[in-house]
């Protein structure tokens, strides 16, 4: 009997290499998993609808699913989680201290509807107060000049969002102080290559993430994995296969990290951060499943419906194939 044929483009993730390698084969598939870097993935779906699966922005296909037609359907496997509070940067010359000082400044993002920025955003709202209308947005490219939006927003009046010169990078911006923060996935190369000029809004931010976790119970989810809707509406079949497939990968990765005769990763105290892991956040720490996850999922869409980027509060049932919420029992 012959196999149907899929394309899926994914980073080369620990919980996903079982995969590429096909010690894991999704039931009915032959997978043709595509490894490239989030930024291309998004960008080649998202315009082209390239691949009849994909890594997605989940700010990127809530957004999607606005449109009259939504062209994707997800499944919840979430191979990108994310604290955030590490990825806020400020200038030296902006004055910044704390949070509240970010109220009325220009904060850089290299795209407003990027799922990132708005876990930022929305952390900053409600852990200290700060509106996300009320400081002034501006997107570019963080190290190349010329990015834009992947998709075309509507924002209600309140949200200034403008676009940064031609020429310009954000980074090099933060550095030089034309913008005051930067709210970011990627650690922005002034960094590094000028430390006196920018900095993290929270330079302890391991222990203010997991006082978060603490308090929130939230680990931020990134990504989503994303079906073509066409390709889905044809064989509703494979998102319950790639669903269990991506778990038993997902599986395989857990018992890598946690052998400890030799380790499978190049950190020395790869065994010590898996100890912390679970002592923090459990032996599922990095859940796939709805149920698991809907208090997460419902945050993000508060804070996207709040953020002025969905006309209305999407519920998270409406994100998911629904034969992915149930799984038979014997």
């Amino acid at each position: 009997m012959s196999r149907l044929s899929l394309t899926l483009a994914c980073w080369d993730y620990d919980r996903t290499r079982a995969l590429a390698d096909g010690r894991v084969r999704p039931e009915g598939i032959d997978l043709n998993l595509i490894p490239l870097h989030v930024e291309e993935t998004f960008f080649r779906m998202l315009r082209g609808r390239e691949f009849d699966a994909a890594e997605m922005s989940l700010s990127s296909y809530a957004v999607s699913l606005m449109r009259d037609d939504p062209a994707f359907v997800a499944i919840p496997v979430f191979p990108s989680r994310f604290f955030r509070h590490s990825c806020i940067f400020v200038s030296a010359k902006s004055g910044i201290r704390e949070p509240r000082d970010l109220v009325g400044k220009r904060v850089g993002v290299p795209e407003y509807q990027m799922t990132a920025p708005v876990w930022i955003r929305g952390i900053l709202s409600d852990e200290y107060g700060v509106d996300p209308a009320g400081v002034s947005y501006f997107t570019g490219g963080e190290e190349e000049p010329g990015r834009d939006e992947k998709l075309k927003l509507d924002l209600p009046a309140q949200f200034s969002v403008t676009p940064i010169p031609a020429g310009k990078t954000l980074s090099q911006m933060l550095a030089d102080g034309e913008i005051d923060a930067l709210h970011t996935a990627r650690t922005p190369s002034t960094f590094y290559s000028r430390p006196d000029d920018v900095r993290r809004l929270f330079p302890d931010f391991v222990a203010v993430e997991k006082a978060y976790f603490r308090r929130t119970g939230i680990f931020p989810i990134m990504h989503v994995i994303a079906l073509r809707r066409d390709v889905y509406e044809a064989n509703r079949w494979i998102a319950q296969s790639l669903f269990k497939a991506f778990a038993e990968a997902q599986a395989i990765a857990y018992e890598n990290l946690r052998v400890t005769s030799a380790m499978i990763s190049m950190l020395p105290w790869q065994v010590a951060a898996v100890e912390e892991a679970v002592a923090e956040l459990g032996p599922d720490w990095w859940p796939y499943g709805f149920a698991k996850n809907r208090a997460v999922l419902d945050t993000f869409l508060r804070y996207h419906h709040e953020q002025g980027l969905s006309r209305r509060r999407l519920q998270p049932e409406e994100l998911f194939a629904p034969e992915t919420f149930e799984a038979f029992k014997i």
